[in-house]
């Protein structure tokens, strides 16, 4: 048996690309949902994508970005420390007294 090719309209692959753009969904979600195989859904991804109400990311950006990044980790890391601490203090005294 052969299998007929679905055919879209530009306007239906644009809109799809669109769409894909604004959920937080995966391909191969957004595949099942609309019955296009995921690899179709990337071709039209790389064809008809627009970039202008995503924000560019430059060299600058992403370096306080890393930095960022960097200083949450060592405050994360700063806080576990405390909370071990606090932790083995409580231990201690709410030890009973004889």
């Amino acid at each position: 048996m052969s299998e007929k090719r679905q055919h879209y309209s530009e306007e239906f692959k644009e809109q799809t690309v669109m769409y894909i753009q604004e959920q937080t969904k995966t391909l191969p979600q957004i595949g099942e949902e609309l019955n296009v195989p995921v690899g179709t859904l990337q071709q039209w991804m790389r064809k008809y994508r627009k970039f202008e109400n995503e924000p560019l990311a430059d060299r600058e950006t992403l370096r306080q970005k890393d930095k960022q990044l960097q200083e949450q980790e060592r405050t994360i890391e700063d806080l576990k420390e405390e909370i071990a601490i606090l932790k083995k203090a409580m231990h201690i005294f709410s030890k009973e007294r004889n």
